[in-house]
C-alpha cells in the first residue's frame, strides 16, 4: 500500500533547464512515479503549489528572475498566511551551487535535502523516496491525530450531555 501511494504522489521539479527536468522526469519515470509536474519558470511555483498541491518539491537554487532561496521564502510565507500553516512539503535542492554557504542557506531556508549537481541518479532515487516515505508518514499522524481529536470532542459531549 505505502509504495503505491508512493507512486502516485505528487512532484513538483522547478529549474530553468529543460535538459535538467528532462533527466529528473526520466528518472522518476523508470522508478514507476505517476505524477510529476514541472516549470522553468520559478514565478509560477506558488500557483502551481496551490493548483498541484506536491507532495515533494525538486528545487534548483540558480534560476533567472527568482533564486530558489526566494522560491522558498515564498512558499514559507505563503504557508503562514494560509489556512493550513502546518502544511508539509518537504523541498529536496538540486543545484551546482557546491558552497556550504549554499548549503546552510537552503537548509535553514526550508529545504529537506540537498544535493549538488551532477548527481548520482541512484542517490536521487533513494533521498525522494526517502522524502515521500517521511511525507506519507506525517499525512498518516496527522489524519489519526484528526481523528482522534473527534473521538475525544464526541466522548466529551456525551460526558456533558450525561452531567445535565
Amino acid at each position: 500500500m505505502i509504495d503505491h501511494d508512493l507512486k502516485n504522489a505528487k512532484i513538483l521539479i522547478v529549474d530553468d533547464l529543460e535538459s535538467n527536468i528532462d533527466v529528473l522526469k526520466g528518472l522518476l519515470e523508470m522508478e514507476g512515479y505517476t505524477n510529476v509536474e514541472s516549470t522553468t519558470d520559478p514565478r509560477k511555483v506558488l500557483g502551481l503549489v496551490k493548483s498541484f498541491d506536491p507532495e515533494l518539491l525538486l528545487l534548483d537554487l540558480m534560476m533567472p528572475r527568482l533564486n530558489g532561496f526566494e522560491v522558498m521564502e515564498q512558499l514559507r510565507e505563503a504557508r503562514l498566511k494560509s489556512l493550513s500553516p502546518n502544511k508539509f512539503l518537504p523541498i529536496m535542492v538540486l543545484t551546482a551551487d557546491i558552497t556550504s554557504e549554499a548549503k546552510h542557506k537552503a537548509l535553514a531556508g526550508g529545504a529537506k535535502d540537498f544535493l549538488s549537481k551532477p548527481f548520482d541518479l541512484i542517490e536521487v532515487s533513494y533521498r525522494i523516496k526517502n522524502l515521500l516515505e517521511t511525507q506519507f508518514l506525517y499525512q498518516q499522524l496527522k489524519s489519526r491525530n484528526m481523528f482522534l481529536e473527534d473521538k475525544i470532542v464526541k466522548f466529551l459531549k456525551i460526558q456533558d450531555d450525561w452531567y445535565k
